[in-house]
């Protein structure tokens, strides 16, 4: 009677048994939201390009690979059925490092090239890279994700996944991954920010066009949803910003060092914290850009560690219908929480927020399982 009901997260239709995962993504982009959706569309994705004949090539980023990991397992199978593979394997996971260690040596042993990555720059992106063989020519798919390929643990973290087959994201995670593997040197990407180059300078830019778009039409609104938010140059342009007069809303889930509510500081900035059932995980970065909204996700939250010492990526969500999907269900509900939301004040303490009289109960998270129609009642 003290368990919560039990979760029935679905699978995407791409995803089902059955269906071609490559022939779905190819038309258009696929947005997950872990657990709410099954952390098998993953497993599928990479079982499909494991068994997949037409598939040449798989690179993946592993982080935390977990003690029985059914990601490290399917590369072993494409490393089997003669497919290269490439993965990219973070030593430094803290916890992690004596698995992940134990899954390197396995996958070396069956002929995956088993990368450790660089000195002092550890690898905490999500990233995992087809290379597929379709009418004489080569075809590429990614899988980016704020979350690590961790079975596990994506039962109970929130995590963004998107599954895209966009040609200028494709070059890009290709080009990076030619950077971790040691074969090339690229300070440049179309679509994605990348740390330690791109990532800092390009959040910083974004931030700063919508202090001139608010000065010319009054309507600025940054909403940042990440776990941790501690860099000094990020809380000064963010304060900045709201000397502007720039609307901020901050859903940060742990430490967070900037101060809302400072007269002429940061007036316009609010802080909350969402503690529930579900551990808070993704990161997202939204833009007003009066009204030509930009969206990024993924696994870099704003700490100088995460700006200056890791390989870390944030993609776009190119499509509109995506960015409207995480601001409805995700976003607005976890801005309107009054049960699990703690709400920072001026002097850095936390108020937990409690329904008003006669205010109905809103959870965010059993809210946004309500709206996907996942949890039986």
């Amino acid at each position: 009677s003290l368990k919560y009901p039990a979760d029935h997260p679905k699978t995407p239709k791409a995803f089902e048994p059955g269906r071609n995962c490559f022939d779905e993504i190819r038309k258009r982009d696929i947005l997950v939201y872990h657990p709410y959706d099954s952390f098998n569309c993953v497993l599928e994705f990479l079982k499909q390009a494991a068994l997949d004949p037409n598939v040449v090539a798989i690179k993946q980023t592993l982080y935390r690979c977990g003690s029985d990991s059914p990601v490290a397992k399917a590369l072993l199978e494409a490393r089997r059925r003669g497919k290269q593979v490439t993965a990219v394997v973070e030593l430094k996971a803290r916890f992690d490092e004596e698995q992940n260690i134990n899954w390197a040596e396995e996958m070396e042993r069956n002929g995956v090239n088993v990368v450790y990555g660089f000195a002092g720059l550890k690898i905490h992106a999500k990233l995992c890279f087809v290379v597929r063989r379709e009418k004489g020519k080569l075809e590429r798919y990614t899988h980016i994700g704020s979350g690590n390929y961790n079975a596990a643990s994506a039962k109970i973290y929130t995590d963004l996944g998107l599954f895209t087959a966009n040609k200028d994201i494709n070059d890009d995670v290709q080009d990076l991954f030619n950077v971790m593997t040691g074969y090339g040197l690229v300070s440049h990407y179309r679509k994605l920010l990348v740390s330690p180059h791109t990532l800092r300078p390009g959040i910083t830019k974004l931030i700063r066009r919508e202090i001139e778009q608010h000065k010319k039409h009054g309507n600025g609104h940054i909403i940042i949803k990440c776990n941790q938010l501690v860099d000094y140059e990020m809380v000064k342009v963010l304060y900045e910003a709201s000397r502007a007069g720039v609307k901020i809303e901050c859903i940060v889930r742990g430490i967070c060092s900037l101060r809302p509510g400072l007269p002429g500081v940061s007036d316009t900035i609010t802080v909350r914290s969402i503690v529930g059932r579900l551990l808070e995980h993704a990161r997202i970065y939204y833009f007003h850009n009066n009204g030509d909204e930009e969206m990024y996700f993924g696994s870099a939250d704003l700490m100088t560690r995460n700006l200056n010492g890791r390989i870390e990526v944030l993609t776009p969500l190119l499509q509109e219908n995506l960015r409207n999907n995480v601001m409805n269900q995700i976003v607005i509900p976890q801005l309107k929480d009054n049960i699990h939301a703690w709400v920072m004040n001026s002097d850095g303490s936390y108020t937990k927020l409690q329904p008003k009289k006669d205010e109905p109960v809103y959870d965010s998270q059993e809210e946004i399982a309500k709206k996907l129609n996942l949890m039986k009642k």
